[in-house]
């Protein structure tokens, strides 16, 4: 009874020293009597019982690290508080075992060190605008050694920078002024645009106001045009109708008579005139001898022929003369 307990607990150990299930995403180094044997891969696999054995057990997964917070120097010497987290795989389980006592450590060691040469590079503002170049360089300069460890390193990340409360106070003044100055520049740049605006408005004005006084007269004047040629029309057709009507039989004899109406009124209009001084011809016939000229000036219009009756225009002015001497007085 006490041998078959003995043999159980051998077979018990014998299968918990030969028979080994890998997780997923992991993988173990096998070392047989303490050289390096071969590396297990996910899921069952079987060893030697008491000649080898699982020396190292490596994730093969993504891994964040926290980088300790340190004290990084500008290239203007500014201090800067500065700490971040790196993210890393192990890409070889051999190398991640042997070529390095702890490369949790080493990368990051590394990853401070590199991070305080890259931003002494740099002046302190271009430590806030450059955020991304800064880890790009650490993640180089990190990845070129951490491949004799077995290590990717796939990115690293800056997650906080903190200047010395100076720097955060001259900062501050400075982000208040350059704010103010921008608020100038675009005050002013609305009232210049203000007065373009203006500017272009009385002008668009000025011409609408100019083309409708252009107008304006262009229109008075073709009005003007228009009411000459009308008048001229007119004239010239009572012209016309008054030289057909004399050409008429006693045409010539209503020319003397309104002549003479002319005549008459004429005078008695200067007559009514109390300061008008009236000088009265001594010889009125004169002015039978004035109706005469007229009536042959008409006749001349319309030929050669001469006048009838014009010889005894002289009785007739005669006559005419007499009553309008006694008119008068």
């Amino acid at each position: 009874m006490e041998f078959g307990i003995v043999l159980l607990v051998i077979a018990g150990i014998f299968v918990s020293q030969s028979v080994k299930q890998v997780p997923q995403q992991n993988a173990w180094v096998v070392e047989r009597l303490g050289k390096y044997h071969r590396t297990l891969t996910p899921g069952l696999n079987f060893l030697a019982p008491f000649i080898d054995r699982v020396a190292y057990r490596h994730s093969l997964k993504e891994i964040p690290l926290d980088v300790p917070s340190q004290v990084c120097i500008t290239r203007d010497n500014t201090q800067l508080q500065v700490d971040g987290i790196l993210y890393f795989q192990v890409t070889d389980p051999t190398r991640a075992s042997y070529g390095s006592s702890n490369y949790v450590v080493a990368v990051t060691q590394l990853a401070q060190t590199s991070l305080r040469s890259v931003i002494g590079k740099l002046e302190l503002d271009k430590t806030f605008e450059e955020r991304d170049i800064i880890n790009a360089q650490v993640v180089q300069a990190i990845d070129e050694a951490a491949l004799n460890w077995g290590v990717k390193v796939l990115r690293y990340e800056i997650k906080d920078l903190t200047p010395p409360k100076e720097i955060l106070h001259a900062m501050q003044r400075q982000i208040t002024a350059e704010r103010e100055k921008r608020a100038l520049i675009a005050a002013s740049e609305g009232r210049r645009q203000e007065q373009i605006n203006i500017a272009t408005g009385e002008r668009e004005a000025f011409i609408a106001r100019s083309e409708g006084e252009k107008q304006a007269e262009i229109n008075k004047a073709q009005g003007e045009a228009a009411a000459i040629l009308a008048v001229a029309e007119a004239t010239a057709e009572a012209i016309r109708k008054v030289g057909e009507s004399i050409r008429l039989p006693g045409g010539e004899q209503a020319v003397q008579l309104k002549v003479a109406e002319r005549a008459v009124d004429a005078f008695g209009k200067v007559a009514e005139d109390s300061t008008t001084t009236l000088v009265i011809p001594a010889n009125m016939s004169e002015v039978s001898g004035l109706i005469a000229s007229a009536m042959k000036m008409i006749s001349a219009s319309k030929g050669p022929a001469p006048l009838p009756a014009a010889t005894p225009a002289a009785p007739a002015g005669s006559q005419l003369s007499s009553e309008w001497g006694r008119e008068l007085r």
